[in-house]
């Protein structure tokens, strides 16, 4: 187990307290998996570690970190605990301290409102204004054009050559299917990659100086990348998902202009994040796991196709999770599994942890891809479960099917890929493979 780091030095909000009598060991393993390429790299072990010593513990840093599969679910599902709507100034400030290195940071922290950040009543307002978009008769209507795309993109694999699975695949299937549906042109989409990329590092724990900088401009180029696209659908209107939201905004159940932009924005950004996760995440184990991809295939070849396919991506899902953090903030005080919690205190549910948990999964280390035992945590719970759910286990579903069928063998090069410097959303960077047949 390599050296612990210090944990970050994060501004308590008003009403977070750190806890004095807080373990320094189960501080130190928390630490590694944040803060540390080899706790990032190779999470499961340490939390193992954590889930057996104290599966809901109380941090130095102020946090209630949960572990376990019930005590995860359970905080979910609770009104009692929601989301930190500050505004994004002050949930910034109190994460990161002052950010006098920006020359125009009021321009940067301008507040939005995000569902990422809402509570009932203006969450179910939001959301049920854009679920419409997912529902699974919108997203089977979607299939075949997630099937096209999948097998032009197989299409331009040349077998036998070395080929970068996240930059042939992962990328560019849900990032080009969610540009189609909110309506981002054709010729926009490639750039987008590194933007939301960097953006997405204000979700991670521990955020180096260097990169929060870059991570609220890529937020920036995002907001005005799309209030210019607002602005154009609303002289030229398409058959698109933010043409439907301005005509609601226009309606009686109205849409600010920030919170219709900031709502783009996360559908945007988690559309292909997820995604890519878990392609990326999901190969990899199917690689390093030989055994279970060869009775994938023979199970393909004898059963029903399509249920066979489904319970793989669920076990996918749960084995080596797409999203390892979810965040909620108590709203008054109470307990967890015992733990005291007091009102304002954070409780991180570690889904990645809960996924593993063996009171839930049985052998939960194996990967099982014909286990049946009920839903991983992937996607969170309760009413901030993931909206495009649904779309990513479609594309999964569409990804690994046309894989298995066009290529009897997919070989691994080297040693190991290149992960992300991330956890809160895990994947790979590289993910090198040679595709035969």
């Amino acid at each position: 187990m390599t050296e612990a780091v210090p944990l970050p030095d994060h501004r308590a909000a008003p009403g977070i307290h750190p806890f004095p009598s807080a373990d320094p060991s189960l501080d130190a393993l928390f630490a590694e998996v944040i803060g540390t390429p080899e706790g990032r790299r190779d999470p499961y072990g340490r939390y193992r570690a954590l889930r057996e010593a104290a599966p809901v513990y109380a941090s130095s840093m102020g946090l209630v970190i949960c572990t376990r599969y019930e005590e995860c679910q359970s905080v979910l599902r609770d009104p009692r605990l929601g989301k930190d709507e500050g505004s994004r100034e002050e949930r910034i400030e109190a994460r990161f301290g002052h950010l006098e290195i920006f020359p125009s940071i009021e321009e940067l922290l301008s507040d939005r409102r995000s569902l990422l950040f809402l509570n009932p009543p203006d969450h179910t307002r939001l959301r049920s204004l854009v679920s419409k978009a997912f529902t699974p008769r919108r997203i089977e209507q979607l299939r075949p054009e997630i099937v096209g795309l999948v097998d032009r993109l197989l299409d331009r694999i040349e077998p036998g050559s070395v080929t970068d699975v996240m930059d042939a695949l992962a990328f560019p299937l849900p990032a080009n299917v969610i540009s189609h549906m909110i309506g981002v042109p054709e010729e926009d989409w490639p750039r987008f990659r590194t933007v939301v990329s960097q953006a997405t590092a204000l979700l991670e724990p521990i955020v180096p100086e260097e990169e929060l900088e870059a991570a609220l401009h890529a937020q920036l180029e995002l907001e005005r990348y799309f209030e210019q696209l607002v602005a154009t659908r609303r002289r030229q209107p398409g058959d698109d998902l933010l043409s439907g939201l301005i005509a609601v905004q226009e309606g009686s159940d109205r849409l600010s202009e920030i919170e219709l932009i900031s709502t783009v924005i996360l559908l945007f950004g988690a559309g292909f994040e997820t995604t890519t996760n878990l392609i990326g995440n999901g190969l990899y184990a199917l690689l390093t796991h030989p055994e279970e991809l060869t009775r994938l295939r023979r199970r393909l070849g004898t059963g029903d196709r399509a249920t066979v396919v489904r319970s793989a991506v669920e076990e996918l899902l749960r084995f080596d999770s797409p999203v390892q953090f979810d965040g909620r903030q108590a709203f008054e005080d109470l307990e967890v599994a015992g733990v005291p919690v007091r009102a304002g205190t954070e409780v991180v549910t570690v889904l990645g942890a809960a996924n593993r948990d063996p009171g839930h999964f049985s052998d939960p280390d194996r990967l099982d891809l014909a286990r049946d035992e009920g839903p991983p945590l992937s996607f969170a719970s309760g009413i901030h479960y993931c909206l495009g759910a649904s779309l990513a286990r479609a594309e999964g579903h569409v990804v690994f099917d046309r894989l298995l069928e066009r290529f009897p063998d997919i070989a691994l090069v080297g040693e190991e890929p290149e992960w992300r410097p991330r956890i809160t959303l895990r994947g790979l960077n590289r993910l090198p493979v040679v595709f035969s047949g």
